[in-house]
C-alpha cells in the first residue's frame, strides 16, 4: 500500500494513495481517509480540548490522564491529532490489519508512542471490554450498530458522527426506521430531523445503562451529522433525559407543526389551522442541541489552534451558539411558496418578525432557515407585509 504524508493542524501522518490510474471512493480504499472531513476533525480537536479542560477543572485530574478512544481510526489521523493537539491519553482502534499497521507507523512518525496505544479489534468488543472518559464514534455510515457498546463504554463525553443522512432524514424511510427505531420525515427541515432522530436514539441507548445526556454541540454539515454529548450517570439522569423525547406532527399543506413530549404521548394528528391530516415523526429529541457556554469555550480554543478550516469551523460554532433552542427551523422560501409571495431579504424579514415581539434567529442548517417562537399565522402575516 503506497502512502503519502499529509498535515492537518500541527499533525503530520501517512495516508494511503490509490494505485496509479485507479480511482475509487474513500470507503473502498485499503485504509479510509477522506480529505473532505478535515473540517469535522478541526471542530473535533477544538471541542475535545474545550471539554478536556472543563473535565480537568471539575474533576481535578490532569488532561494527560483523560482517556480517549477513536473506535474506528483507519489511518489514525483524528486520534493522533487529538493526542498531539489536545494532549489526552489516546487509544486508536481499527479491526483492519492494514489500518492497524498504518496506525503503528503513524504513532512512530508523530513521536506519540508514550501517550498513544493501538489496538486491532472489533469496535464493539473493545467498547464492551473497556471504559473511556471520551468515546469518539465515527463509522462510515450509521453509528446505530455501535451505540449500545459506545453508551456502555463512555464515562463523560460521547462524540458521534452519522453519515447515513438519507435514512436519518427520511429519504430512505424504512432504513431509518430499522436503524433508529423512529419515523423520520423528509421535508424542508430534514437536516434538523436527522440530528434529532440520532439524538433520540442515543438517549434511549444511554438510558439502558442508567445514563442521561446533555448535548453540548450538534451540527449537520454537508453529508453528515456530528454531536458532542455530555454523559450523566444515574437512573434519575436517564429518566430526566427521556422526558426530552417526544413526537412532531407536521402539516405539509400549510406548514403547521406541533410537539408532544413523552414516549407514550397522546398525539392529535389533525392540523389546527387547516384540519388536514398531519404527518407524525418520532420518537426524537425535542431538547436543546447546544450549550452556549460550551460553544464559547470551543471558539476560545479555536483562537489559539492551527486549523486548516478555522474560518468555516468558527462560522458553524457561532451559528450553533446563536440559534434559538426551539425545535425545528422554518425555511423562508418554502413558506413564501406556500402563501404565494416573493421571498424578502432574510435580514429584513427577521427584523420585521422581531418587531412583533417574537424571538428569532438564523440557523447553521441553511442560509434561508430561521427559528422563532412566533406562531405560524404571525410568520405568514409578516411575509405578506414585506
Amino acid at each position: 500500500m503506497k502512502s503519502t504524508k499529509v498535515t492537518e493542524g500541527t499533525t503530520t501522518v501517512l495516508v494511503p494513495v490509490p494505485p496509479e490510474g485507479v480511482s475509487f471512493p474513500p470507503s473502498e480504499a485499503p485504509v479510509f481517509y477522506n480529505t473532505h472531513m478535515e473540517l469535522n476533525r478541526d471542530i473535533s480537536v477544538a471541542a475535545t480540548l474545550a471539554y478536556a479542560r472543563r473535565l480537568s477543572s471539575q474533576k481535578d485530574i490532569a488532561i494527560s490522564d483523560i482517556s480517549y478512544v477513536d473506535t474506528m481510526s483507519a489511518s489514525g489521523i483524528r486520534g493522533l491529532r487529538i493526542a498531539n493537539e489536545v494532549g489526552v491519553s489516546v487509544t486508536l482502534n481499527d479491526w483492519s490489519d492494514e489500518a492497524f499497521e498504518l496506525i503503528l507507523e503513524n504513532i512512530q512518525l508523530t513521536g506519540l508512542s508514550e501517550t498513544t496505544e493501538a489496538t486491532c479489534k472489533n469496535a464493539n468488543v473493545l467498547m464492551h471490554e473497556r471504559r473511556f472518559n471520551i468515546v469518539d464514534l465515527d463509522p462510515f455510515g450509521s453509528p446505530a450498530p455501535y451505540l449500545d457498546a459506545a453508551t456502555r463504554s463512555v464515562v463523560h463525553l460521547l462524540e458521534v458522527t452519522a453519515t447515513d443522512t438519507a435514512p436519518l432524514c427520511g429519504a430512505h424511510l424504512n432504513s431509518g426506521m430499522r436503524k433508529y427505531a423512529a419515523v423520520p420525515l423528509n421535508n424542508e427541515f430534514h437536516s434538523e430531523m436527522g440530528v434529532r432522530i440520532l439524538l433520540g436514539k442515543v438517549a434511549r441507548e444511554l438510558a439502558k445503562h442508567d445514563k442521561g445526556m446533555m448535548p453540548l454541540l450538534s451540527h449537520a454539515t454537508r453529508h453528515y451529522v456530528r454531536s458532542y454529548l455530555q454523559v450523566k450517570k444515574g437512573a434519575k439522569q436517564a429518566d430526566s433525559t427521556l422526558r426530552e423525547l417526544g413526537f412532531l406532527t407536521h402539516c405539509e399543506k400549510c406548514g403547521q407543526r406541533r410537539f408532544f413530549n413523552g414516549l407514550a404521548a397522546v398525539i392529535d394528528d389533525k392540523c389546527p389551522s387547516c384540519e388536514s391530516s398531519m404527518q407524525v415523526a418520532g420518537p426524537l429529541w425535542l431538547g436543546k442541541l447546544h450549550e452556549g457556554k460550551f460553544c464559547d469555550e470551543v471558539l476560545s480554543e479555536m483562537g489559539s489552534l492551527e486549523l486548516g478550516k478555522k474560518d468555516q469551523a468558527e462560522k458553524i460554532i457561532v451559528a450553533c451558539r446563536d440559534e434559538l433552542d426551539t425545535p425545528f427551523f422554518y425555511d423562508q422560501h418554502v413558506m413564501c411558496k406556500m402563501i404565494g409571495v416573493s421571498a424578502p431579504p432574510m435580514d429584513t424579514f427577521i427584523e420585521a418578525l422581531r418587531g412583533t415581539g417574537a424571538s428569532v434567529s438564523r440557523t447553521h442548517f441553511s442560509g434561508t432557515s430561521f427559528k422563532t417562537d412566533a406562531v405560524l399565522e404571525t410568520i405568514n402575516d409578516v411575509l405578506r407585509s414585506l
